[in-house]
């Protein structure tokens, strides 16, 4: 049968090791030397000698034993379970990580568009007022032109002579081309 030490006696018989210790330097247990030195006990001469413990008891450190290897899995189990929480709150935290930097590029890149737009608008309008200043210029140019050429024309009336009609009609030649240079320059002849 299965040889135990004093330690493993003790728990079967449900004495203490200090008494198997004793019982065997008594003679009343016998032993025998393993080949590390050790005192090992014939559990049927444990049986024997100081009887073995009931079926009961044994049971009840069995069923000791077994909550508390209930209690170490539901621990383990519980420890596995937060891992995962981790695990999966960490992922959710990398996600959220990746979103916000992804806000920000595109953030920036609106900020750049905007600021694009805003210089191109001001350059515009800048170029507009330029414009609106040259055209209001070359209108006054127009109309110092014509006014001069106005002048012009009527000295040229009072120069002729009555009867004079060659004269008549080459001041109003000069007076209708000076009208179609005016409506070519404002746009509105052909």
């Amino acid at each position: 049968m299965a040889k135990v030490g004093a330690q493993r006696a003790a728990e079967l018989t449900g004495r203490s090791k200090s008494t198997i210790q004793r019982a065997m330097n008594n003679g009343k247990l016998s032993y025998e030397v393993d080949p590390n030195g050790r005192r090992v006990i014939d559990v049927s001469e444990l049986d024997r000698a100081l009887g073995l413990r009931q079926a009961g008891s044994s049971s009840f450190d069995a069923g000791a034993g077994v909550e508390q290897e209930l209690e170490k899995a539901s621990a383990m189990l519980e420890t596995e379970r937060l891992k995962m929480r981790i695990k999966m709150l960490e992922d959710q935290l990398d996600t959220a990580n990746n979103q916000i930097a992804d806000l920000k590029d595109q953030r920036d890149l609106w900020q750049k568009q905007a600021s694009q737009v805003l210089i191109t608008s001001q350059f515009s309008q800048k170029q507009a007022e330029e414009l609106r200043a040259e055209l209001k210029e070359r209108e006054a140019r127009a109309r110092a032109r014509r006014d001069q050429m106005e002048k012009q024309s009527e000295k040229t009336v009072k120069k002729m002579k009555p009867g004079n009609e060659n004269a008549q009609a080459q001041a109003e030649e000069e007076n209708f081309n000076f009208k179609g240079l005016w409506k070519r320059v404002k746009g509105t002849g052909s």
